[in-house]
């Protein structure tokens, strides 16, 4: 006989070592009426909240998760979340749209990855993800604009002129090819030194996928996408690093965001909505990738409400 379906499903947030969480309590979450509550499973604690299973069953989340909107109201739920967690205690934040039967599942879940959720909360604790995002500016080069095989030409049916104007076309395209060559190699270069000098600050760092044109617009092309973990305090450190980075490396922009919660640092064995043997936790959304319109596939993946998969939609980066 199949078991009947049931009326609420287990949405997890984040978890962390428990602490003083009762201002969660206040919180909204994915406005479903019932409360962010916090659920101990031995040393560690999961921040949930019940979802409505008509909501967040299978179905019900693939159509939710494909349509943008809906995607970026989650998205923003569960940041607000994890961000209200991490300013109280050291969090390691889910993946959008983890999700479990009951109380009883999630905390199975935390007690066969207990361990690697508490190497994970060592290493953030004290410690806060950082952004660093370099860009090569793609401008129109020094030389002449565009123009076709005939510009500049006298009107008329000559032929030698035509030929000359067309050689000089095509080396002031091939001209215009090598500086965006070299513009680009400078700028690789200069986004290795900023690398290395804000590597040099932090205690771990990762290089993440590079925006495409649709995100950083057709001026300029992103050729560093990187997220560092910082011992806390260390922010002026970084912040006139970067200053003096600006003032040498004019060939680019710099950018720097932060400070987040470690969503590229927290590994945590979760994937999937689920434990995943020797996995490691799915980088979630932060409100910079929110605001930007990067929530992806990616950060979306395939979630499983135990056992039951739930393709995600959303856009590619």
């Amino acid at each position: 006989m199949t078991p009947p379906e049931p009326a609420a499903l287990v949405y997890v947030f984040a978890v962390c070592r428990g602490g003083d969480l009762t201002a969660l309590a206040e919180l909204p979450g994915l406005g479903t009426g019932a409360p962010v509550r916090t659920l101990a499973a031995g040393p560690l604690t999961a921040v949930v909240q019940d979802v409505p299973a008509a909501g967040f069953g299978e179905e019900a989340l693939r159509q939710r998760l494909s349509d943008r909107d809906e995607l970026e109201r989650c998205a923003r739920a569960h940041h607000a979340v994890i961000t209200a967690v991490s300013a109280l205690v050291p969090a390691v934040p889910l993946p959008l749209a983890t999700l479990y039967l009951d109380d009883g599942r999630v905390r199975e879940a935390l007690g066969e990855r207990r361990t690697s959720f508490l190497t994970a909360l060592d290493r953030i604790a004290g410690r806060a993800e950082w952004g660093v995002k370099v860009y090569a500016l793609t401008g129109a080069p020094p030389s002449a604009p565009d123009a076709g095989p005939g510009a500049g030409a006298t009107p008329g049916p000559s032929r030698p002129a035509a030929t000359g104007s067309g050689r000089a076309y095509l080396d002031r395209v091939r001209t215009r090819q090598r500086d965006r060559e070299q513009r680009h190699t400078l700028a690789l270069r200069a986004a290795e030194r900023v690398d290395t000098v804000v590597r040099g600050l932090a205690v771990a760092a990762r290089r993440l996928r590079p925006h495409g044109v649709e995100v950083t617009g057709k001026h300029r092309t992103h050729v560093l996408n990187a997220a560092y973990l910082l011992d806390l305090g260390r922010e002026r450190e970084l912040r006139a690093a970067l200053a003096s980075l600006r003032r040498d490396e004019t060939e680019v922009q710099i950018e720097l965001s932060g400070p987040w919660a470690p969503y590229s640092f927290a590994d945590g064995g979760i994937a999937d909505g689920r434990i995943a043997e020797g996995g490691t936790n799915e980088r979630g959304p932060n409100e910079e990738e929110i605001d930007e319109g990067r929530i992806s596939e990616g950060r979306v993946g395939e979630r499983r409400i135990d056992g039951a998969q739930v393709s995600g939609g959303g856009t590619s980066p």
